[in-house]
């Protein structure tokens, strides 16, 4: 047995002395919110390593899904996947739409486009996929549903710091695409989040909606929310953001020893990245198959018996929760490549600092049994 425990993730840290000097400069300029120095500089350096021209800092990534959805004035109905964290889901609940889920392709785990027109009602108003485990979804063909049915595209794209495809960034897809800063992603800001808007007119409605509305200082022009970065979030972010190569660049050799050592093992299928040029390497799916000695839950067991912390990511569906589970579109019998996926799948412990004695220990539980 591991006598340290080995998490799934655990966000990485720079050195405190580096991140003293910023504090300093926060104390000195008084600023600790509302758009300050240092919020401007992480939206332009931010721009610049993504490869995006605008994008609005939040203070975490579920209430700029929110403000995504008040930005494009989405109601109705939108079709969404069950195969992801809650907050996808509920965003829309909060803003009074109605999710109607559709099932996910088995091998990129994403929302499935050949399944998504059966989907569509004269209620139908946008489609918001997710990028599952910064595996991009077949853009070119949800983009042309929509325009099809003249619907708007909102990509949960949390995982998908870096990422892009053959064409550059992938956030650069659907109308807007919103990113997670949670301590547990890529890069983080603690918490944080942000919007990539497809110009400068958007940018400024989402900035207005971000601060209750506010245009002046005697104008309100809409039910915003608070959803502003602080000055210490955005620092750490500054900082983070020159440490996230050499990050990207240890998860990758992570990546790369799990495959080696489970690439042969019968019963466990590792889930490949498809659709990207440059990969952020986020996770570590597996899926466990019925022709493995153990079942998922009896080998998750073993693991966290063994001090290692893996995580059933996602499980439950979305749409098990008795907030979802009464909808026609929540039956299993509609979502049943998801269902399996979601029975079979560990998210192994995949952050920069792991060791390869920790991950050796890993792939030793699981090829010996």
């Amino acid at each position: 047995m591991n006598d340290k425990p080995i998490y799934v993730t655990q966000p990485y840290l720079p050195p405190l002395d580096e991140f003293l000097p910023y504090l300093q400069h926060i104390w000195e300029n008084k600023i600790l919110t509302n758009g300050g120095p240092m919020h401007k500089e992480l939206e332009a350096a931010l721009s610049n390593y993504l490869g995006v021209e605008h994008i609005a800092l939040f203070n975490n990534g579920t209430i700029a899904l929110l403000t995504a959805l008040q930005a494009l004035r989405v109601a109705g109905e939108v079709i969404t996947t069950p195969y992801s964290f809650v907050a996808t889901a509920h965003s829309l609940l909060w803003n009074g739409i109605k999710p109607v889920f559709v099932d996910i392709d088995p091998h990129t785990l994403n929302l499935d486009p050949a399944k998504i027109e059966a989907a569509i009602t004269p209620q139908t108003t946008a489609i918001m996929p997710v990028h599952c485990y910064g595996n991009p979804c077949d853009v070119e063909a949800i983009q042309k549903i929509a325009d099809n049915y003249n619907l708007r595209v909102i990509y949960d794209a949390a995982h998908t710091f870096g990422v892009e495809d053959k064409g550059g960034s992938i956030l650069r897809h659907g109308d807007l695409s919103v990113l997670s800063f949670h301590a547990t992603k890529v890069f983080n800001t603690f918490e944080g989040g942000a919007i990539i808007c497809p110009d400068a007119k958007t940018k400024q409605r989402i900035n207005n909606l971000k601060n209750f509305g506010f245009v002046d200082e005697v104008t309100v022009v809409a039910a915003g929310i608070n959803g502003k970065m602080s000055e210490i979030n955005a620092a750490f972010g500054l900082l983070q953001l020159q440490h996230i190569d050499r990050a990207i660049a240890r998860r990758k050799e992570i990546d790369q020893a799990y495959r080696e050592q489970l690439n042969d093992v019968k019963g466990i299928r590792i889930v490949e990245r498809t659709g990207q040029t440059v990969a952020n390497y986020s996770y570590f799916p597996i899926l466990v198959e019925a022709d493995y000695p153990l079942s998922r839950d009896e080998l998750y067991q073993k693991l966290r018996e063994n001090n290692i912390f893996g995580r059933r990511y996602f499980y439950p569906l979305i749409s098990e929760f008795p907030m979802y589970r009464g909808l026609v579109s929540a039956q299993r019998n509609n979502l049943p490549v998801a269902h399996s996926i979601s029975e079979k799948v560990i998210c192994l412990p995949m952050y920069p600092a792991l060791q390869e004695a920790s991950i050796a220990a890993v792939g030793a539980l699981i090829r010996n049994t």
